[in-house]
């Protein structure tokens, strides 16, 4: 009987010792606070591995920039200092052109364009990010792009000179084209870009404007242009997840198929209920006239232009797929 209790604990041990081995710990870094539907739906689905992994794989979400700051994430993950994190795509174009595409003015002005955009590019995005060590997860688009400013808006010439706020390449060239002067402001400093008159416009999400409760800071005026749909994008360290066994990088995927249905469900929900916000705030919520929107119009087609020019081949094919 004592032999046997002794290889019972030695048994024991040995199957305790091989459960710790192959656990693995994953720290999550997300730009956006808490309450964003982004963060809300990525701490869901890390819980989601995590209960559903045996104890496997543990992700623990670091939102609001709590572990690197939006502009810093790409860069962690792919070194490993993350092994997991959230990132907006089209702040990346340094990294791949490619990841632009979902920010070019009025490419896609709705979500089954935008859905259709997503399906003719993600092959060649994936691709570019295992290029890179990254493995891909999911994307998830934010409500419609419009234009806040402190000001009325009602010709070309209200926009000359304008402080605009730009996060991305995209962004600043909207701006040099219909002459606003940009200035690069992560999503987590609005608020004070706006109180300290460092900017007075910006083109971005309602969700964005109601989150930060951007009326506070003297800001009137929102534009429903639709320009664009841009996506936040999950992406693991490549050495990060090759660490996991094959049944337990089937269930990320799948969890993170369904984290991405459900993101674009809370994005079309977010698109009709948070400009309402805006407007049960006290802000005019409302559209451009024809000659401005046509102005904008113009803008895109020009940029979109130079994008193809620099995405190249890559570039073309998606577009070619996409149309």
């Amino acid at each position: 009987m004592k032999i046997i209790k002794y290889l019972t604990t030695i048994l024991v041990s040995l199957i305790l010792s091989i459960n710790l081995a192959i656990a693995e710990k994953w720290d999550m870094a997300l730009a956006y606070g808490a309450g964003n539907f982004h963060s809300a739906n990525a701490t869901e689905f890390a819980k989601n591995v995590t209960k559903k992994s045996g104890g496997k794989l543990t992700i623990v979400t670091h939102p609001g920039g709590s572990l690197f700051k939006g502009g810093e994430i790409f860069r962690a993950v792919r070194t490993g200092q993350a092994q997991i994190g959230e990132r907006f795509m089209s702040a990346l174009g340094k990294e791949d052109p490619l990841l632009e595409i979902d920010s070019q003015p009025f490419l896609a002005t709705s979500y089954s364009d935008a859905l259709k955009l997503y399906k003719a590019s993600k092959d060649e995005i994936i691709k570019g990010l295992d290029e890179k060590g990254l493995v891909f997860l999911y994307a998830v688009p934010w409500p419609a792009q419009g234009l806040y400013s402190k000001k009325e808006i009602n010709s070309i010439d209200d926009l000359k000179g304008l402080k605009f706020r730009a996060y991305n390449s995209a962004t600043i060239r909207i701006a040099e084209l219909t002459g606003m002067a940009p200035t690069k402001i992560e999503a987590a400093e609005i608020s004070q870009a706006f109180s300290t008159g460092a900017v007075e416009s910006m083109i971005t999400s309602p969700t964005t404007g109601k989150n930060s409760k951007i009326w506070e800071n003297g800001v009137k005026y929102f534009y429903d242009i639709a320009a664009w749909f841009p996506k936040n994008m999950v992406i693991v360290n490549k050495d990060a997840w090759n660490k996991l066994d094959k049944a337990t990088q089937d269930l990320v995927m799948k969890q993170a198929a369904l984290a991405e249905r459900k993101g674009w469900q809370l994005s079309k929900q977010g698109n009709v209920g948070d400009k309402k916000a805006l407007a049960d705030a006290g802000m005019v919520v409302g559209k451009v006239n024809s000659s401005l929107q046509a102005h904008f119009e113009k803008v895109g087609k020009t940029m979109a232009e130079e994008w193809s020019q620099k995405a190249g081949s890559r570039g073309a094919a998606v577009l070619s797929a996409y149309k």
